[in-house]
């Protein structure tokens, strides 16, 4: 439904899921920012941007998370990472790793989302598997759908949740500041991984293997952090 505008209502009710306080979540982000802050940069209104990102037309702090290591990677890194034909695995460009981490976390208190896990969930809200399974270009288009979906659960959707794309036995989810009561994270103890560090690209590619990829090498004569 990309070219289909929201309704003037909703066909349906939202369905409410809580999260509950303590699950493992986990968080690739800029090495610059806590793993617990949220974006406060909107995504330009037509261009880039995130699936449910916030807009200059509608502002607020927004974070994704994956409920597992390879659903915060997966949705992170492979964007629109196409596969080569020639068996090989892909390569995943070195700036898109650059000073970039993942962050082991659990949910400080219980968090309440608009699930769109299922069908009848996202026809509640007039949608179908579009809204989750649309690829960058769409971007636009569904977050609009998600700035609109977020009125009309006001003022408890504190996110969405829905399954990952790119590892669809998994979910992933995103926050917003203006709904979540104080950090909505804590980190678990473990330390971040920092992909940017021979350790961190080798962890990195560990987890990539499954998923036919790995880091690009580096240039020849190249030095220093990625």
């Amino acid at each position: 439904m990309p070219n289909q505008r929201p309704p003037a209502a909703l066909p349906g009710t939202p369905n409410r899921v809580v999260l509950a306080e303590g699950t493992p979540v986990y968080r690739v982000h800029s090495s610059h920012r806590s793993p617990t802050a949220f974006n406060t940069v909107p995504a330009q209104a037509l261009y880039g941007g995130g699936r449910f990102d916030s807009t200059p037309h509608r502002p607020c702090g927004f974070l994704y998370l994956g409920f597992s290591v390879g659903a915060a990677v997966s949705e992170t890194l492979l964007r629109s990472l196409p596969f080569g034909g020639d068996g090989g695995p892909r390569l995943l460009p070195r700036a898109a790793v650059a000073r970039r981490c993942l962050s082991f976390l659990r949910l400080a208190a219980p968090t309440e989302v608009v699930s769109l896990m299922s069908g009848a969930d996202l026809a509640a809200v007039g949608q179908d598997s579009w809204l989750v399974h649309a690829e960058c270009p769409e971007y636009p288009q569904t977050r609009d759908w998600g700035h609109w979906i977020r009125d009309r659960a006001a003022p408890w959707a504190q996110g969405f949740v829905w399954p990952s794309k790119r590892e669809p036995a998994d979910r992933v989810s995103v926050l917003f500041d203006d709904r979540c009561p104080a950090p909505p994270l804590e980190p678990t103890g473990a330390a971040p991984v920092d992909f940017g560090t021979p350790e961190g690209e080798r962890w990195l590619n560990g987890v990539l293997a499954p998923y036919c990829t790995r880091v690009a090498p580096a240039a020849p004569g190249a030095s220093g952090r990625a």
